[in-house]
């Protein structure tokens, strides 16, 4: 993907959160982008602790495309993918991700809210873990601030 291409998936990726959390949903969003790096597939919103836009997404894209075609798609993400949706990205078979904040960045607005409780454990080492490689493409500065933005008032309006 181009530089423009990735920060126009990524504010993609921002309005479909804000959906998310205009449906009283935690602000995550997710795209699957195809290889030309233009056309998106699919997108998906967060729907609750377990069913997260990024693993949804993942599932979903297995569903509906070969492996192969996959292995060149790009799953954008607003926040760095968990634990749970990496491993998930991994089986789906999708061979890069790009996000625009890292997960450190949302556990400093959250802490130890109930309602996210993040794993420490970076994508990256998730997916060194398995056999084939998956490209990460993250945190984008250009544009992690505008990702943070969306959580900084949903989080401080949830309370602790």
């Amino acid at each position: 993907m181009t530089p423009a291409q990735t920060i126009n998936a990524l504010r993609r990726a921002d309005q479909v959160a804000r959906r998310a959390m205009a449906m009283g949903r935690h602000p995550f969003g997710a795209l699957l982008v195809a290889p030309d790096g233009e056309t998106v597939l699919a997108e998906q919103g967060n729907i609750d602790t377990v069913q997260h836009a990024e693993s949804t997404l993942a599932r979903t894209a297995a569903l509906n495309y070969p492996g192969e075609y996959l292995a060149r798609c790009t799953l954008v993400s607003t926040f760095e993918p968990c634990a749970m949706c990496a491993g998930t990205i991994y089986w789906a078979n999708i061979g890069r991700v790009l996000y625009g904040a890292e997960e450190s960045a949302l556990l400093a607005l959250t802490g130890d809210h109930p309602e996210n409780p993040t794993l420490s454990l970076p994508c990256r080492e998730v997916f060194a873990r398995g056999q084939k490689p998956i490209e990460v493409i993250g945190p984008v500065p250009e544009v992690a601030e505008e990702m943070i933005a969306t959580h900084r008032g949903f989080w401080e309006q949830r309370g602790r």
